[in-house]
């Protein structure tokens, strides 16, 4: 009987678990083709690697050395008021939502790779590369420690603003929690250990979460600009523009536009913006979306520089190589000059490949080395007009007995190289119905 016939209510509740595994276990195969995971480092189960956003990927292990004695309530509460309310700028991006990321001391952070990226997609972002992060709450477990970012992922008195208290007739009813309305915007980060929490200061505590949160005291362009790889840094921090771009590092290496415009290119929308006033370089880095996709710089006295080749897409993958690595080669410039005298005449350009013996040889090079042999005309055809222009209608023979049938033949003279045909008699008047004459006939 198949599967799909089968009635879940006829089978008491261990049947019905048990269709349930058979109804899984057939599915399972086809959920398993269609998709793909990536892990961490980049690299596929099936043993293949794919590049993944630098920004995703997993981060390098921290080296703080961590004492084996227990953390003793003195040393908790000194490393609470030392946290609590500290600033720093955020390495990675943090995601919203009550689960959050979870950082081992010395080790590695999790999820990271595609889950992180998917976490960053389903809950939003709290806190993007440079941006300035506030714990805003402590808590201290048996083997971790939880802060919460931004002023954390839950609502404030999420529980008692859904309670109410009234009293009397009449409807007045107070909330015991006042709710604004506006969504929590924070982050979660827990620091796990291995058992438990050893003595601990608030350097070592700011060292194991420098991966994710840097608290050294930097300008935004400083914390924004050491989440990039280095090449990025050095252009941002020299204020040049490379194709790729977002918009944040324009605005982080130039500043605010002088002028912007917004134009259609075909059906692709762009905004222009303008740097820059001559006699000094002006830049046009046009955006589209979020992205520069051209550049161009116009020098006094000078053509206009225009640049259009991605350079930034693939120095944000893991690996921070570009996406085509560039070939470059020497070609001479000009025609190609040889010495008659020492030299053989450059043969003529082919399609064929160098040392190519092709089947056939034409009849004019036999030798198909490339040299030039004797040209061959086509041979005349017969005329196409004569093919298709239809024969003439045979002429009945004439009788002799009656020579009244017999044509006359119009006589020419021999001087007379052709006669012109005499041009077509004009169509007969139909006679007159007031005219009772009848023609004579002709004798």
């Amino acid at each position: 009987m198949p599967v799909s016939s089968l009635n879940p209510t006829q089978f008491p509740s261990h049947g019905r678990a048990a269709l349930a595994g058979v109804a899984l276990l057939l599915l399972t195969p086809v959920a398993l083709l269609s998709q793909v995971t990536i892990d961490s480092s980049g690299r596929i189960k099936d043993g293949s690697t794919a590049p993944v956003d630098r920004r995703f990927a997993q981060i390098q292990p921290t080296n703080v050395s961590l004492d084996n004695s227990v953390l003793d309530s003195k040393t908790r509460l000194e490393l609470i008021r030392v946290l609590d309310a500290e600033q720093g700028f955020a390495m990675r991006p943090l995601p919203r939502g009550h689960k959050g990321l979870t950082l081992v001391a010395n080790g590695k952070v999790e999820p990271s790779g595609e889950v992180w990226l998917n976490m960053i997609t389903e809950y939003g972002v709290s806190a993007k590369p440079g941006d300035r992060v506030v714990l805003t709450d402590i808590k201290i477990d048996h083997n971790k420690i939880i802060f919460a970012l931004n002023g954390g992922p839950d609502a404030k008195h999420r529980f008692l603003r859904h309670i109410s208290i009234g009293g009397g007739m009449g409807n007045d009813v107070t909330p015991m929690a006042q709710d604004d309305g506006q969504e929590p915007v924070g982050a979660r980060l827990t620091l796990v250990f291995d058992k438990q929490l050893p003595e601990l200061t608030g350097a070592q505590v700011k060292a194991l979460l420098a991966p994710l949160i840097s608290f050294d005291v930097k300008t935004p362009v400083q914390a924004y600009t050491d989440t990039l790889p280095p090449i990025l840094k050095d252009a941002i921090l020299n204020h040049h523009v490379m194709v790729g771009m977002s918009t944040e590092m324009v605005l982080y290496a130039l500043g605010q536009p002088q002028k912007k415009i917004r134009e259609m290119d075909e059906q692709m929308p762009f905004e222009e913006w303008i740097y820059g006033d001559p006699p000094k370089p002006v830049e046009f880095v046009r955006i589209n979306g979020n992205r520069v996709i051209r550049l161009e710089i116009a020098k006094v006295g000078e053509p206009v520089a225009v640049f259009n080749k991605d350079e930034v897409s693939g120095l944000m993958r893991t690996d921070g190589t570009p996406l085509a690595p560039t070939r470059t080669r020497t070609i001479a410039m000009g025609d190609t000059t040889y010495d008659p005298d020492t030299q053989a005449a450059p043969a003529p350009p082919s399609l064929k490949r160098p040392g190519d013996a092709p089947a056939d040889q034409p009849p004019g090079n036999p030798t198909g080395n490339g040299e030039m042999g004797p040209v061959q005309f086509p041979q005349q055809k017969p005329n196409d007009l004569d093919i298709h222009r239809p024969a003439k209608p045979a002429q009945p023979a004439p009788d002799s007995t009656n020579p009244a049938q017999t044509p006359a033949q119009p006589t020419q003279p021999a001087s007379t190289p052709q006669q012109q045909p005499a041009p077509n008699p004009p169509p007969a008047q139909p006679p007159s119905p007031q005219s009772d004459q009848q023609p004579t006939p002709a004798p």
